[in-house]
């Protein structure tokens, strides 16, 4: 059976518990095993998350220990997915540099705060197909993005007048995936509140990042990453 972890916590103005029950509902109604968890304590056992097929944290700023984000690393280095949206996954852990380099982007700020109109932009990619751009009030996020990624849904800033609105206008990567040793990752910055990804195509932009990241457990199968093992501290 396919196998995922859920953890939430960290600041409650994200509705992390909302979130979770999301993602739970969502995974489960895809065969997954779920284990869901209000703790970091989940991320102690490394053999443990090794045995899953995605790992999805829902932790908004907050702090972690080094050898927990370790672990998770290493699992997701050896194929276990990582998948999360909005602040959740990209403004967690402030202080690891660890957790940065391998989500891929770190939030700086939303101008205009809550309830910003903006557009999502949908790209080629297989991840998108049959979707189209669609409209979003919320936070729209600005994130520092790892060139590495593949970005397949963005934003225009500004939206709103700023101090970084004297700077040329930039498509900001709203979703992404990318590769960690063999492990796959994919992040949305989508879901500020629950209740802009509960629905719609924000929830099947969600839907589809999982199962891809989840799936690259099978593809991992049976490889090595002892060629990769020599650096893996040096970060």
């Amino acid at each position: 059976m396919t196998r995922a972890l859920i953890t939430w916590g960290g600041w409650m103005g994200h509705e992390p518990d909302k979130v979770a029950e999301i993602f739970r509902a969502l995974l489960t109604s895809e065969g997954f095993q779920v284990e869901v968890y209000n703790t970091l304590d989940c991320f102690a056992d490394v053999d443990h998350l090794k045995t899953l097929d995605l790992i999805v944290p829902i932790w908004t700023m907050s702090q972690i220990d080094k050898q927990l984000v370790q672990n998770v690393s290493e699992a997701v280095s050896t194929g276990t997915g990582l998948a999360g949206c909005h602040g959740g996954m990209c403004d967690t852990f402030r202080d690891n540099v660890l957790w940065q380099f391998m989500t891929g982007g770190n939030w700086v700020a939303h101008p205009g705060g809550d309830g910003v109109d903006y557009s999502v932009n949908l790209q080629e990619h297989p991840l998108n197909e049959g979707l189209a751009d669609f409209s979003v009030s919320s936070e729209q996020y600005y994130l520092h993005v790892d060139p590495a990624v593949e970005v397949f849904a963005t934003t225009r800033f500004p939206s709103v007048n700023w101090l970084h609105s004297t700077n040329r206008p930039v498509d900001m990567p709203v979703a992404w995936t990318k590769r960690w040793g063999l492990g796959r990752v994919y992040y949305n910055a989508l879901g500020h509140h629950a209740d802009v990804i509960d629905h719609g195509t924000p929830l099947e932009m969600i839907r589809r990042g999982m199962l891809w990241a989840a799936e690259g457990k099978a593809e991992a199968a049976g490889q090595s990453i002892a060629h990769l093992a020599n650096d893996a501290n040096n970060y």
